[in-house]
Parts: C-alpha cells; structure tokens; sequence
C-alpha cells in the first residue's frame, strides 16, 4: 500500500510529463520553456485536445469557437445572482458551470473552456457593483479575459502575461484535480462532471487553493529587510510557508521561473510592480537559505504558486479570485485527460485495505 499513491502508476498519458527529480515538465512534446511565453493558451488547449476530440479543427478554427462559446457562456451570466455572490469566487464560478449540459463533443470542450474566463470576470465585476462586460470573440482568450475584467484592453505585454501563466498551469501529469477528472471521466459520466471533479479538487489549499495566502505574506512582510525575521517566526510557530516545496519537484519548480519572466517582462512597463518584485525576490531569498538551514534533508525550493501570486496580483485579480484563474488554465487539461481517459482507460475502481474491527463471533 502506498499512502497518497506515490510513486503508484495508475494511467498511460500522451499529454504530460513531470520530471521531478530533474524539474522538467513536458507538454505533449514540448518542454514548458518552449511554449510558456510563445505560445497562446487557445493553440496549447488545441495540442493537447488533438486525437482526442471528434473533427477537431485546425489550431486557428479552434480559436474562433472558443471565441463564439465565450459570447455564448455570456448568457449565463444573468444567473449569478446574490446568493452566488456572497461565496467565494471559486464556488459562484462552480455553480454556474454546473449549468453547463454535459456531453464528450467539441461544443462542450468550448463551452466549459470558455466559461471560467467568462464568469469568473463577470463575478468579480458583479461583487464590485460594475456591470459585467461582453466578450470579445476576435479578441485572444487572456486578452478577452482581461478586457472583460477591466474594461480596457490590455497592451501586449499585460495580455502576454496571463497568457504565459494560462498556459504554465495547463496540464502538469496525474495531480489531485486532474486524477479526479480522470475518475469521474472513467465513469463515462461527461465532460462537464469531470471539470467539477477538477474544480473540487483544486480549490484545496493543499492544491491549487494556495496562492492567495502568499499575498498575505507579502503583505505581512512589507519590506526586504522584515523578509529573514518574518520567516523565522513563522517557522518557529510551526506555520507553513506557503510557496515552497513540492509534492514531486525534488529541484526548482520549472513554471516558477516562467512566471517569473512573465513578471519581470511586466515591470518593464509599470511604476509599482518593480518594489513589488524586489520584495517577492528578497524573500524569495531569504526563505530558501532559511529553509535549508531549518530543514537540510528536505529539498525545498520556490513553487508555481509563489510567482503566481505576484503576477495574478498585478493582473488585477483579487487574491480570492486566484484559484480560479488558476482553473481557467487548468481546465484544458481537465477536459483531455478526461477524454483520454473515456476512450482508452476503464472504469477506476481501486482496493482498499480494511483495518476497522472484526464482526463479534456469534455465541
């Protein structure tokens, strides 16, 4: 028995690869350093959905459906209502997904790819008192995203940014969201099940629910010099350090470099976001010479989500709103492991070891 499965194999996959003991994350034949940042989060959705999904159009097609599905998934804004309101972004968006009919075609890949872009947008507007904005279905699906947000549209280099991280957090092998996708996906209950599978799974902050806590300790730290204190007293109250280490990297997390660039490359253009780095860098610093001196036969290095904060942060997203950017991403990889798994795995049914009480005998 392995608790948490680790190191149990439980599917073949064409679609991802994490090397955690060399920190290389490869993506249906491309490493991430060769798509992050060069590639659109529509053209990577496209790759790894090939041979996956019936008629499947060329990569530019593709792009103009999941542009149509965004206006049409627009209709379903009139239903986050106040009660939705009143939850977190992650459920109001899980809510309304929900209402999404299932099925295994391309109309449905577009809509659930379509819809957290759509709504979660549209939520956070709502919340605000701003009415929600219509999507642009000529516009890219990060710039889209991004106009319908603010309102304005973003330069290239704010557009390429959220792109970069869209296409970060794509796919990355069989994680706890995706592995539920896969289970419900065995059940041949339909793609829309299988995302809210996903979106349960990763709103955990031992998963995908993280980010929004760094936020807090940037915040908490305030200025390069606090970051070596800071961290010391968090560690000596037994607090986790949110940002660092790996369920699987046994080295630096690829995607943290990434989204890195991704930040620096927007600091070129703004007035506060270079203090912001400095910060984000000086405790970046400060947490790994901590952390090897705390704990030296641990390897624990900066993650995706320490990066992510600062750059959903500059974005615009609101740090409870991260994990939902988060599964805007994800969501590609959810819906083609989920077909992947419909036609060529089975049903997923694993044994359980029973260390509960023995029957009484009978007198």
């Amino acid at each position: 028995m392995s608790q948490g499965l680790d190191d149990v194999i439980a599917a073949e996959t064409r679609l991802s690869s994490v090397d955690g003991a060399r920190g290389v994350l490869v993506v249906k034949g491309f490493s991430l350093d060769q798509i992050a940042g060069h590639k659109r989060f529509e053209d990577v959705a496209w790759l790894l959905l090939g041979g996956l999904i019936d008629a499947l159009p060329d990569a530019a097609t593709f792009a103009a459906r999941l542009g149509a599905a965004r206006r049409e998934i627009f209709t379903l804004v009139p239903y986050i209502d106040d009660a939705l309101l009143a939850l977190p972004p992650m459920d109001g968006v899980r809510a309304i997904i929900a209402r999404i009919a299932d099925g295994e075609d391309l109309v449905t890949v577009t809509r659930l790819l379509a819809a957290p872009a759509v709504l979660l947008p549209a939520f956070l507007r709502r919340r605000q008192g701003l009415a929600p904005i219509a999507p642009d279905p000529s516009a890219s699906h990060a710039a889209d995203m991004l106009h319908m947000l603010t309102g304005e549209t973003p330069p290239a280099d704010v557009a390429g940014a959220l792109d970069t991280y869209l296409v970060t957090v794509a796919d990355h092998g069989l994680n706890a969201s995706t592995f539920a996708a896969r289970v419900v996906a065995s059940t041949w209950s339909g793609l829309t099940s299988s995302v809210l599978a996903g979106l349960a799974a990763l709103k955990g902050p031992l998963h995908g629910g993280a980010p929004g806590p760094i936020i807090a300790m940037l915040d908490g730290i305030a200025t390069p010099e606090n970051a070596e204190p800071w961290i010391e007293a968090a560690l000596a109250r037994g607090d986790r350090l949110m940002g660092f280490g790996h369920r699987i990297y046994k080295v630096r997390d690829p995607r943290a470099d990434a989204l890195k660039a991704a930040v620096r490359r927007m600091a070129a253009g703004s007035s506060v976001l270079p203090g912001r780095l400095k910060l984000a860098e000086a405790v970046e610093r400060a947490a790994l010479r901590i952390l090897h001196d705390h704990k030296p036969d641990r390897p624990l290095d900066v993650n995706v989500e320490f990066y992510t904060a600062l750059l959903l942060e500059a974005l615009g997203f609101p740090a409870d709103a991260f994990t939902a950017v988060f599964a805007t991403g994800r969501t590609a990889g959810w819906l083609a492991h989920a077909r992947e798994q419909r036609l060529t795995g089975r049903l997923i049914r694993p044994q359980s070891a029973y260390v509960g009480p023995a029957p009484a005998e009978a007198a």
